[in-house]
């Protein structure tokens, strides 16, 4: 095996979950598989171009693939009917907490959302996350600052009363 195959089949491994999840995040696991196999197509193409750590440049290039290959409508669709299948399952177990979170986040524009998505799911820092959406780490932490004052205000609006029964079908629709 060369040296290229070996960097890819490592970057490849260690990174293809992260770059799954995320995609799953920003539009659903439809088109999850095809944005992730063409992210790294451009990873292989590109290879001599790929910085360490890897992960943000691929997230990088996993957000324009989405960009380039589906509408921000669509998107935002999908990701909400995630959202909602999630919730609906955390209704079911009666975690309340989780809850609000989730309905907060169909709240929150889709800037919002990925900004909290890159910083709290992804684990990545103020520096790479500003990396993936092209931003200096000043205006990403003031970006990010911003966008947790609403979720949190979002999360208050979106309180969940407690384990009562109830038909969140009508709620959701």
């Amino acid at each position: 095996m060369t040296d290229d195959s070996q960097r890819f089949t490592s970057m490849y491994d260690e990174c293809r979950q992260r770059v799954w999840a995320y995609v799953v995040s920003r539009a659903g696991r439809q088109v999850a598989d095809e944005v992730v196999s063409e992210t790294f197509a451009i990873a292989w193409r590109r290879l001599e171009e790929v910085p360490e750590p890897a992960l943000p440049w691929l997230l990088g290039v996993a957000r324009n693939v989405l960009r380039d290959n589906i509408r921000a409508e669509v998107r935002r669709d999908a990701l909400s009917a995630e959202l909602r299948a999630w919730t609906e399952d955390d209704v079911a177990e009666q975690v309340a907490e989780r809850l609000s979170v989730l309905k907060a986040l169909t709240s929150l524009s889709e800037d919002d959302r990925e900004l909290l998505i890159l910083t709290a799911w992804q684990g990545l820092s103020p520096r790479d996350a500003a990396r993936v959406v092209g931003c200096s780490p000043t205006a990403f932490r003031v970006r990010l600052h911003r966008a947790r004052k609403r979720l949190k205000q979002g999360m208050d609006t979106a309180a969940y009363p407690g384990p009562r029964m109830r038909n969140l079908s009508e709620e959701w629709s």
